[in-house]
Formats: structure tokens, C-alpha cells, sequence
């Protein structure tokens, strides 16, 4: 899993490629903590046309992510998401969530 953290005046754009398993959610974990910094004042648009596969570990990753983001009155959107994941997000619930480009 790789995860590219570019920022601009308004806000953070995260690119995620791989597969957001079990396995990479610790490290992807560790990545994206500075983004949700208390002092980063930001929306947070996460890019996944790259995403091929995410886990419940990652959906808890980004639920934390949200929280913290809205908690200071921005917003998390994602990106291209494939079918496959958007049918995750739906299934789950966490399609009522997110905001989707």
C-alpha cells in the first residue's frame, strides 16, 4: 500500500494505491496521522483510483480520519472510487458518510 500526501492552500490530497488490508493498515495508519495534525486546518480529499481492495482496518482508518477532519469543520471526500470498493462502502454503510467525487 502507498499512500502520497500532497498538500495545497485548501486542502490535502491523498493518493492511496494497493490494497488497504490488515496488513499495510498500520503503517498507512502512521502515514496519515499528520494529516489529521490539530493544527492542520484542511479538507481532505483522498484519490483512489489506485485503491484495489480495502478492509475493514482501512474503513476504521478513515472513519478516525473523518472524525478528526469534521471535528474542525472540513470535510473528507473520496475520489474515483472503483465499484468494487464503492459496493464496500455501501454494504457497510459508510456510503451515508463520505462524500464521493
Amino acid at each position: 500500500m502507498e499512500s502520497i500526501i500532497q498538500e495545497f492552500d485548501k486542502n490535502i490530497i491523498v493518493t492511496m494505491n494497493g490494497s488497504l488490508d490488515t496488513a499495510a493498515a498500520i503503517e498507512t495508519e502512521q502515514t496519515l496521522k499528520p494529516i489529521t495534525a490539530e493544527e492542520v486546518d484542511k479538507d481532505i480529499v483522498f484519490e483512489c483510483q489506485g485503491l484495489e481492495y480495502i478492509a475493514s482496518s482501512g474503513l476504521r482508518i478513515l472513519l478516525d480520519v473523518l472524525k478528526k477532519t469534521k471535528a474542525k469543520g472540513h470535510k473528507v471526500t473520496l475520489s474515483n472510487l472503483n465499484d468494487d470498493i464503492k459496493n464496500v462502502f455501501k454494504i457497510t454503510g459508510f456510503i451515508n458518510l463520505f462524500e464521493f467525487e
